[in-house]
């Protein structure tokens, strides 16, 4: 892959597939997530597909080179709380701050479009998207063990206040 990164909104043929596929191929091979996570992943682009409101939701694709590497969805919670949804890096494409760039345009657009605050649901193998959420402001507030996808996990819920200044960002580590 070249080193270029752009981001565009999620709005290309294979886009909606490419998705479905990358996570359950992604996180069956890093940690052994079964096929019930890529189904949690095909609802969530299928809803957001079927039924979305432009002006309150989006989705970007990161292309490093020109090939997809990336993405992140912007959902709505409700009336003023946004939801991050399913932040991927490709394996190939890490190093490139993708990662950090997906998130920043996922906060810059649910600051624009009104909500107030941000939250999202992650995993606790995910140290690295874990560092991003932090570093942009994000606070853990709570956690829970589970067993889904197969594995026994630690499920993690972060929010982020929108009407707070930002931190300044930590650039200082890979992303």
């Amino acid at each position: 892959m070249g080193s270029q990164v752009t981001l565009r909104r999620l709005d290309q043929p294979g886009d909606l597939g490419w998705v479905v596929m990358a996570h359950g191929e992604v996180y069956a091979a890093e940690f052994g997530w079964d096929t019930s996570f890529e189904a949690l992943v095909a609802r969530i682009v299928a809803d957001y597909a079927a039924d979305h409101d432009p002006a309150r939701e989006a989705a970007w694709i990161a292309e490093l080179g020109g090939r997809r590497a990336g993405c992140v969805f912007c959902v709505a919670a409700d009336g003023s709380t946004a939801q991050l949804r399913i932040l991927l890096v490709d394996p190939a494409a890490r190093g490139h701050r993708i990662g950090g760039l997906l998130v920043d345009a996922c906060v810059e657009f649910a600051r624009g479009a009104g909500y107030t605050r941000m939250r999202l649901w992650t995993n606790d193998p995910l140290a690295a998207a874990a560092h991003i959420y932090l570093s942009r402001g994000f606070r853990l507030i709570d956690e829970q063990p589970h067993h889904s996808f197969g594995v026994d996990l630690t499920g993690q819920n972060y929010e982020l206040d929108l009407r707070a200044d930002s931190p300044p960002r930590d650039h200082t580590t890979p992303e």
